[in-house]
């Protein structure tokens, strides 16, 4: 599949060829709906608790007298129709986590990555650096290369001042490659990617047995 290259004045400098194995792959909705419920569920702490009536400090004395007062029997204060009752079935410490082999995981990586191919979203540069962290700058390197809506600009490593430059542009956001995961591709409109960080992708998602 081929693409063409920019520079971040926006001008295409060269053409290069997708490996088919990760952005032609076949798409599967279910398997990339799998794997962004088990990110987000494993995203999840687990720590919500509330108290049952055992749990709960009040008085253990008898509220009101066993008879003669014409109401039902009650013999605590922390019973959850009180109020300041304990809470009847409510949530306990759990865990959320889900499981997923990793050839699926990669297998839904390659599916999202072949959406964004298709649908002509995937925006190659052949570097991207700045000499200071200036938002104004990244944002006019974005609007040339009509990067739209919410994008995700993938770093094949740590660039402190790229990361810093769209701290301040809520819709954009910057990613290692190597932490590639399918809820920022599928919430991103745009993928900006340098030629070194396709590299990296290319390197992990990559199929043994299909070449280089």
């Amino acid at each position: 599949m081929p693409v063409p290259v920019f520079n971040m004045q926006g001008e295409t400098v060269n053409e290069i060829e997708l490996r088919s194995d990760i952005f032609a792959a076949s798409v599967s909705v279910p398997l990339m709906h799998q794997a962004l419920v088990r990110q987000l569920a494993n995203a999840r702490q687990g720590t919500h608790k509330t108290r049952t009536r055992g749990e709960n400090n009040r008085t253990k004395a008898k509220w009101y007298r066993q008879k003669g007062t014409g109401r039902a029997r009650h013999g605590s204060r922390n019973a959850p129709i009180f109020v300041g009752g304990g809470i009847a079935h409510g949530p306990r410490p759990r865990s959320y986590e889900k499981k997923m082999p990793r050839k699926m995981r990669r297998a839904a990586l390659r599916s999202a990555l072949s959406v964004k191919a298709m649908e002509q979203h995937i925006l190659l540069v052949d570097d991207l650096k700045i000499e200071v962290p200036k938002t104004k700058e990244m944002l006019a390197v974005l609007d040339r290369l009509s990067a739209q809506g919410k994008v995700l600009i993938l770093l094949p490593e740590r660039n402190e001042f790229v990361e810093r430059s769209v701290r301040n542009l809520p819709e954009v956001k910057t990613l290692r490659a190597n932490y590639l995961n399918i809820r920022d591709l599928l919430g991103a409109d745009y993928i900006v990617m340098p030629l070194a960080a396709l590299e990296v992708v290319e390197t992990i998602l990559r199929k043994p047995g299909k070449g280089n």
